[in-house]
């Protein structure tokens, strides 16, 4: 089973920029569709984008116009651009299989937005 490790969050001034990683222990080309989720405190995890194998993609309203998803099967990583960031995507931030079905989650990488 592949394991996917997520990287790139921080803290960020609201308005602000990042780019999380996800990147894959073997090889993500014959992974259909992959996204990134995320969970804020007390509350349920959610799908913010996914994207499958040709690159075709979706992201949340709460995102749209602002987060852009895009992997690169040769490198074996999934990306998250989150440009316009708000105080209310504050949460720790996962990347699975879409649907993730029966997998394990990773420790994920937290994003806190500050106003």
């Amino acid at each position: 089973q592949v394991q996917l490790v997520e990287s790139g969050g921080g803290l960020v001034q609201a308005g602000g920029s990042l780019r999380l990683s996800c990147t894959a222990s073997g090889s993500i080309f014959s992974i259909n569709t992959m996204g990134w989720y995320r969970q804020a405190p007390g509350k349920q995890r959610e799908l913010v984008a996914h994207i499958n194998r040709g690159g075709m993609s979706n992201v949340a309203d709460s995102v749209k116009g602002r987060f852009t998803i895009s992997r690169d099967n040769a490198k074996n990583t999934m990306y998250l651009q989150m440009n316009s960031l708000k105080p209310e995507d504050t949460a720790v931030y996962y990347c699975n299989l879409v649907p993730s079905g029966t997998r394990s989650w990773g420790q994920g990488t937290r994003v806190t937005v500050s106003s």
